[in-house]
Formats: structure tokens, sequence, C-alpha cells
């Protein structure tokens, strides 16, 4: 399948152009936004979150580097082994770009290359179960 090439459905003037709201349906959170959550203080709160009915598994079982909820626990075990997860925690050992990086490659200084952050899987916590 692909890109679909249809722009209008009848009179309905709100859709636009479905291409679009397409690729934006199933956005995550951007890596330098991760980043930012693996901080101690937030990555605590992110993964003792209270109870909320609206979100995949009541917000009880996230995983920190991918930024999903999961339903239960097995299946955010079971998301710890997978492809996707681990291309995850490849990129996000990059350090994130700064604005003296961005001054920097413009010229405004002496280019320092990225540093690597060792990144592991978040701890699991059995009695969550």
């Amino acid at each position: 399948m692909g890109k679909s090439k249809q722009t209008r459905n009848h009179n309905n003037g709100k859709k636009k152009n479905i291409a679009k709201t397409w690729k934006t349906k199933r956005r995550t959170k951007d890596l330098d936004q991760i980043h930012s959550d693996m901080k101690p203080e937030t990555a605590a709160k992110l993964l003792h979150q209270e109870v909320d009915y609206d979100v995949t598994g009541c917000a009880q079982h996230y995983c920190l580097h991918c930024a999903r909820y999961f339903v239960d626990m097995r299946s955010l075990k079971e998301h710890f082994k997978t492809k996707v997860h681990k291309k995850r925690l490849k990129q996000l050992r990059e350090e994130p770009y700064t604005q003296e990086e961005a001054e920097r490659a413009a010229g405004m200084g002496s280019y320092i290359p990225p540093k690597m952050i060792e990144v592991k899987t978040q701890p699991i916590e059995e009695n969550m179960e």
C-alpha cells in the first residue's frame, strides 16, 4: 500500500489532506523529549503514575524509553525483548542535540563529537503483577 492520494471527501471541509492525518496519527515522542523524561525525578513520576482509566493498562505499565503504555506486566516484559525496544535504546545512546552543538556546526567554535551515554532497560518491579 502506498501513500493516500485522496485529498477531499465530498463537501467535508474539515478533512483537507488525509495523508497528513495518517502521518501524524501515531506520532511518538522525539528523542530529546525522552532524554528529558529519563532524568531521575521525571522518570520516577512516569514509572509510578496514579491509576488512570483513560490510558492503556490504567497507566501502570509504562516503557520509559519508547514512551508507550502496556496492558499488563507480561506484555511490557515481552516488549523489552523486541527489536523495536532495542533499536530505541541504541538511538538513545547518543547525547541529545544542544544549542552549543548547533553553534559549533555553524562555525562558532571547534567541533566536538557527540558523547555516548550508556542506556539500560528500566528495572521491572515484580510486585506490580
